[in-house]
């Protein structure tokens, strides 16, 4: 079989046929399909036997090897928004496979890999742009004081954990060893892995503070917010302005996201930039050292006192673990950068790898660690107990309940049953502020932009025009044409047994070529 929909994967699809240099792409270059079951061999073996194998090649194509596409019926009509000409109708009856499919934007790699990388390369975009310029954001930016900055969780008692160079874990011997007061010996002389399952999990389970743990979780994105603000004070005292006239002096811009460790617990990555009055691009009042001393010092202030979560009335004082690592990327205009600096595009990497990171962090996977199970138990205990209070305050029966939160009119702590999967932690994985960068929703409409031009050009017989084409794509102009439809969800996922097999096997192959061409400046300078 030489076309695309070869099943036993000759030829990687989504790649043209042209592109004869990949060593991935021929017949013998198959695809990896080595963890089918029997079951995926019948249903494959079925869209060869009924026809559907050119349709779901090209649904395959259309949601980027997704591996959990969302179904939706109904139809849309694209309407000219001056004239109120019809230009066009579509029907989710005319996709292939008799479905519209798009694809689950799933950020997580081991749920997706094909749209968890889509994701990355979004986020290494956004973070990029903001750090050397491009994608509407001034190049100016790259001479801006910049600050990259980890944020860490606080010691709940000793856990398990990977030590450099292979060194062991918590290496005591003798009879002296310290005990806890449960008798257990905190000492592990293990040199574990990255995959053990003992890494990140307590020494002693009962002394550790499970319930800390998740309360902290609950608030990190609190505890954020706060240090933002902390940081813009401290900057208004260092120029000796007011803090509401800071703008008319600098602003702080700053992209960062949230990294599971091993324990359960996020730590922020942040990129902190300091721009002058103009925005973007304009000069900084302040050098890179200088403004990395005022965030240690704001963050060492920083705390939230978070509600109690029982009667018993205790108030817990959160803060930051003492492990802040600040590191300057960026000096300004007039430093020349050392050979052991950052670059802009490690960071940009940096990034984006933690923004699609779970390394069986959150407990949807099947082989979750243990004390990622025990914290997620302990979120679901807290909920019940937040319920049982709310039902208690409405029934009039007195108790010394913790603050309602005015937001939900629920218990402070109702919800955390919701987020339990995600041990707690309700914020997003990445954020920016306003004028760091581009955004991630124009990045998408620019990609959207982009297969309508593609689409345009193949209807008309023409070659698409590349001339200043990013500036168009990304241009934040109103769109001529105006789209009217009526969707309903309809499922998620693959119809068919293998289906799901072909299209992660497809990614793999895409993530492979996608290095090769990475990797091409490389090949050619050897």
């Amino acid at each position: 079989m030489g076309s695309r929909h070869d099943f036993s994967g000759h030829l990687q699809w989504g790649i043209p046929d042209t592109r004869r240099g990949f060593p991935g792409h021929g017949e013998d270059a198959p695809l990896d399909l080595s963890s089918l079951s029997s079951s995926d061999h019948v249903g494959i073996l079925s869209r060869l036997l009924d026809g559907t194998a050119d349709a779901f090649a090209d649904a395959l194509a259309s949601v980027g090897n997704c591996r959990r596409p969302v179904h939706l019926h109904g139809s849309s009509t694209t309407v000219d928004r001056v004239t109120g000409e019809v230009l066009s109708r579509f029907s989710s009856r005319d996709a292939p496979l008799g479905v519209l499919l798009t694809p689950c934007g799933n950020r997580r790699a081991h749920v997706c890999p094909a749209c968890s990388r889509t994701y990355a390369r979004d986020t290494f975009e956004l973070i990029r742009s903001g750090v050397v310029g491009g994608k509407t954001v001034p190049a100016e930016v790259a001479s801006a004081p910049l600050l990259f900055a980890t944020f860490t969780a606080p010691s709940l008692g000793h856990v398990h954990g990977v030590r450099a160079d292979g060194a062991k874990c918590r290496p005591r011997s003798g009879d002296r060893v310290e005990r806890c007061p449960h008798g257990v010996r905190l000492s592990c002389n293990a040199a574990h892995a990255d995959g053990d399952q003992v890494v990140g999990s307590p020494l002693c389970w009962d002394c550790y503070d499970w319930t800390t743990a998740v309360v902290w979780q609950w608030h990190a994105p609190e505890l954020w917010r706060r240090t933002t603000i902390a940081l813009r004070r401290a900057l208004a005292g260092r120029l000796g302005v007011k803090e509401r006239a800071l703008t008319d002096t600098c602003s702080v811009q700053f992209a960062k996201v949230a990294e599971y460790q091993a324990r359960g617990l996020v730590h922020f990555h942040a990129l902190i930039r300091l721009d002058g009055t103009a925005g973007p691009g304009s000069p900084a009042p302040l050098d890179a050292d200088t403004l990395a001393d005022l965030l240690r010092g704001a963050a060492r202030t920083v705390s939230v006192s978070a509600p109690p979560v029982d009667d018993g009335g205790t108030v817990r004082v959160l803060a930051w673990g003492t492990q802040l690592d600040v590191r300057i990327v960026t000096h300004g205009p007039a430093h020349l950068r050392t050979r052991d600096e950052l670059t802009p595009e490690q960071v940009a990497g940096y990034l984006a790898k933690y923004a699609t990171k779970d390394a069986g962090t959150t407990t949807d996977r099947s082989d979750a660690k243990p004390h990622l199970r025990r914290l997620e138990a302990e979120c679901h205990r807290l909920a019940d107990l937040a319920r049982d209070r709310d039902e208690h305050r409405r029934a009039g029966v007195g108790t010394r309940s913790v603050p309602v939160d005015l937001r939900t009119g629920l218990d402070y702590y109702r919800l955390l049953g919701k987020w339990a999967h995600m041990l707690g932690f309700r914020g997003h994985f990445s954020t920016k502020s306003r004028r760091y960068s581009v955004t991630l929703g124009r990045l998408r409409r620019a990609r959207q932009r982009y297969q309508r031009l593609v689409a345009e050009a193949a209807r008309n017989g023409s070659q698409l025009d590349v001339r200043d084409l990013e500036t168009r794509l990304l241009a934040d102009e109103d769109e001529t044409t105006l789209v009217i439809g009526a969707w309903e969800y309809a499922g998620t996922g693959w119809p068919r047994p293998g289906d799901a097999a072909l299209a992660e096997a497809s990614a793999a192959r895409a993530r492979e070529y996608a290095r090769w061409r990475a990797d091409a400046p490389a090949r050619t300078t050897t």
